[in-house]
């Protein structure tokens, strides 16, 4: 269990590299989009879709970082009152219906990626870009999401965590 979780937190650490690079490269690509647009009065034509895309990419694939760093919106009003053992219940009961919703979410990316990958879906720009690589950080980026949150509930069952970050007796 502690060869996962070390495997899975790697990997996290390694999405969180790889969101932070992508969103350089759409900065520099604005930058660079700017430049054509309106100091040397050439059209762009695939460096609004790639930033687009680089975003939404950095977004998903960014996630398991997210989540490993404990960043995700959290309301911990309720926690804060609850006893240790309701917390411990609260915490499992969030992280499972998120688990779910993302496996949900990743099987349907899955096969939206495999029907554009199967069926030469290209975007309808000039560009033409392949939308198998729009769809990949989908099933990419929330399944290692799912894998970040199931080893944050063994985290939460073998106590090496505490409920949202928080002790047991601690109190407002």
């Amino acid at each position: 269990m502690d060869v996962f979780i070390t495997i899975v937190r790697r990997l996290s650490q390694l999405c969180g590299i790889i969101s932070a690079m992508t969103l350089g490269a759409a900065v520099l690509v604005v930058c660079q989009m700017v430049v054509l647009r309106y100091f040397l009065n050439e059209s762009t034509v695939w460096q609004t879709e790639f930033t687009t895309y680089s975003l939404v990419g950095a977004t998903l694939i960014g996630s398991p970082y997210v989540l490993l760093r404990k960043g995700h919106v959290n309301v911990d009003l309720l926690p804060l009152y609850l006893p240790h053992r309701a917390r411990l219940g609260l915490a499992f009961l969030a992280s499972i219906m998120a688990l779910t919703f993302c496996a949900l979410l990743t099987y349907a990316g899955a096969e939206l990626w495999l029907d554009a990958w199967k069926g030469g879906w290209t975007t309808d720009s000039i560009w033409a870009l392949p939308l198998w690589i729009a769809y990949a950080p989908i099933p990419l980026g929330i399944g290692l999401l799912s894998l970040q949150y199931i080893a944050d509930l063994l985290c939460l069952a073998t106590g090496r965590e505490m409920p949202f970050g928080l002790e047991p007796g601690a109190q407002p």
